[in-house]
């Protein structure tokens, strides 16, 4: 059964780091593209970075440029991220899929497999 689930969310004060995972089972990672988004609460969800299905090319959103890192090892997925804000706040969910154009230009749903997320807070 293909399925994808995160984990390593939780509670940080702003400045600090964490990395999330995101497990793939019944596919491989390495053949498809993959996103990370983000909800935070009254808005819409949104991507944060993700990787080309083609070239593996890397994007980030310009919110988390310089902070945050995507990249994969052993089927699993992370986002890493440091110099936490508060207004990075938010459920963050992992997906992958099969995209023919850069995964920039797709949305949540157009992804064939999708996590059920993971809470991260950052307060102090």
């Amino acid at each position: 059964q293909e399925q994808l689930v995160e984990s390593g969310g939780g509670l940080v004060q702003p400045g600090g780091s964490l990395t999330l995972s995101c497990a793939a089972s019944g596919f491989f990672l390495d053949h498809v593209a993959i996103g990370w988004f983000r909800q935070a609460p009254g808005k819409q969800r949104e991507v944060v970075s993700c990787i080309n299905d083609s070239d593996r090319g890397k994007s980030y959103a310009d919110s988390v440029k310089g902070r945050f890192t995507i990249f994969t090892d052993k089927n699993t997925a992370f986002l890493r991220m440091n110099g936490l804000r508060p207004d990075d706040t938010a459920v963050y969910y992992c997906a992958a899929g099969s995209l023919a154009l850069s995964c920039q230009l797709y949305a949540w749903h157009e992804y064939t497999y999708r996590g059920q997320g993971t809470q991260v807070t950052v307060s102090s």
